[in-house]
């Protein structure tokens, strides 16, 4: 049973919980606003564009979002996700397109515990329960299912710092005037190193910088020494989309992230306790076992 359960959540939580870090990196949201506004800034440099995106970030307290793209090593995927900041929660539902699953995967995070499942396939093998429990405080203790592998290690991070990577580029420039989910935005794009961006949150006020640095770990730990940034920003200062692209160790990373709204409520609960099995008792029933 220990087996069972190690091999099934390690693949899922795996392939989840990487995305679920990539995919809930995002930026801000959606607000529409018409022609006239999407050029309200005619005389704004594309740095000073970007940078009022990314300041406008700072105030983001929840959102929803769409992602799809290639993530290192698990391949497409595609989902769906609502994140609050304070409390922090969140709520993903997930497809890897090229692994073998019954559906997609759900994750939540809600009081402090990650829930992984909800579909068929993960009841098979837990006696019918469809949810298993990561209590993200108890995590660590063994080291072969710690808090990074089952995609929690930045779990608590605040989501609108990747969009904010742009800033740190040193040839960002204008691409043009896009529609994005019809909405008016204009297109920018750029470069930029991870040596350069870390250079950047010097100046930024501790908070912010220590949220950056934390986002940033995730494609230090892939490999990614550079990305080219492509970013949508809406009439109203806010990023609509983004895109990013890097060299991994395993390979091509290229998510594309699409805001749906922002600073509305979002609610999130555990699943029902009798779908759910615990992680931590399972593991103390195998060794008292």
């Amino acid at each position: 049973m220990e087996f069972s359960v190690r091999g099934s959540v390690r693949r899922r939580a795996t392939g989840a919980g990487l995305a679920a870090l990539l995919l809930a990196a995002g930026a801000v949201g959606c607000q529409k606003g018409d022609d006239a506004d999407a050029e309200k800034s005619p005389a704004m440099t594309p740095a000073a564009a970007v940078a009022k995106a990314a300041k406008n970030s700072e105030d983001i307290t929840s959102l929803r979002y769409r992602m799809t793209g290639k993530v290192p090593g698990e391949g497409q995927i595609s989902g769906e996700a609502a994140m609050s900041m304070k409390p922090l929660a969140m709520s993903m539902k997930m497809t890897a397109k090229d692994q073998a699953t019954d559906g997609p995967v759900e994750i939540r995070l809600v009081d402090n515990a990650m829930y992984i499942g909800g579909n068929a396939e993960m009841s098979k093998e837990m006696d019918g329960k469809s949810w298993i429990k990561f209590d993200m405080s108890a995590l660590g203790a063994d080291k072969e299912l710690n808090a990074d592998q089952l995609g929690a290690g930045q779990a608590d991070k605040n989501p609108a710092s990747d969009s904010t990577f742009l800033t740190g580029s040193k040839d960002v420039k204008k691409v043009g005037t896009e529609t994005v989910e019809g909405v008016k935005t204009t297109h920018y794009k750029g470069t930029v190193t991870l040596a350069d961006l870390k250079a950047s949150f010097k100046d930024e006020s501790k908070t912010v910088r220590e949220q950056r640095e934390k986002s940033l770990e995730q494609y230090e730990k892939m490999g990614i020494d550079s990305m080219t940034m492509d970013m949508w920003i809406d009439g109203d200062d806010h990023t609509k989309q983004f895109r990013m692209r890097g060299d991994a160790d395993k390979g091509p990373m290229d998510m594309t992230i699409t805001f749906l709204d922002y600073n509305k409520p979002v609610t999130v609960a555990a699943p029902p306790a009798k779908d759910t099995a615990d992680l931590a008792e399972m593991m103390k029933g195998a060794q008292t076992g």
